[in-house]
């Protein structure tokens, strides 16, 4: 899963990029308001992070033009300012959630999951397509009794590729969600990874495979 972080001190935006990919998150930073906001309207992020006191447009103004765009992505505001009528002008401009600095991470970690959840999404230990067993919580990859470990983003295109089973998924939309807006990685990343992910299912035995559908992108299929 991708999530934006809108934090204009940067030591802070880089430790709460770690403590996220280190779950296995993928995150984007924006450091003002302004792009923070342009990158947010991408609708490609299933949560955001937003700092309120931040230069060119503060956390109160993005959140509302995000919704006032018909964007529902999930909004968690992490500020110092602690009084109650701040956190009350937060959530009544729509965002989701409002934790205040210093936090610790197991909450910070617990907030995104509920934000998460709060997309209607129900979200499993375990994804499963033809036999094949996702964990989302050990990112591992098994079949019966064999399994295998994914980096972060084999893990999000498996995530993608099994939730949508034989739906086909194009070469944009995994290199939005998985690489980010602002990324420069091109189609020949994610043919990498796919052949990373097919060798990993041919290892543990799988009966899918990830099947190409030239010019348009990949769906799982049952092995030959």
């Amino acid at each position: 899963m991708r999530i934006l972080i809108v934090e204009d001190e940067k030591r802070l935006a880089g430790t709460l990029a770690d403590i996220l990919n280190a779950h296995k998150y993928l995150t984007d930073i924006s450091y003002d308001g302004e792009s923070g906001l342009y990158n947010a309207l991408s609708g490609i992020y299933d949560a955001i992070i937003l700092d309120v006191m931040l230069p060119k447009l503060n956390g109160f103004e993005v959140v509302k033009r995000l919704r006032r765009e018909g964007n529902h992505t999930p909004v968690l505001m992490l500020t110092s300012k602690t009084e109650v009528a701040d956190k009350v002008t937060g959530l009544d401009s729509g965002s989701d959630y409002y934790l205040t600095k210093p936090f610790e991470t197991d909450e910070l970690l617990a907030c995104v999951r509920s934000l998460v959840r709060r997309q209607g999404e129900i979200l499993p230990d375990e994804i499963g397509y033809r036999g094949v067993i996702l964990s989302l919580s050990t990112c591992t990859l098994r079949c019966e009794e064999r399994s295998v470990s994914l980096s972060s983003r084999e893990f999000e295109i498996m995530r993608l590729l099994m939730v949508n089973g034989e739906n086909i998924i194009s070469k944009e939309t995994l290199l939005l969600k998985v690489w980010g807006y602002e990324s420069e990685a091109d189609d020949n990343y994610v043919e990498v990874y796919i052949s990373f992910l097919r060798k990993k299912l041919a290892h543990i035995r799988a009966g899918v495979t990830i099947e190409t559908v030239r010019k348009v992108g990949y769906h799982l299929g049952i092995r030959d």
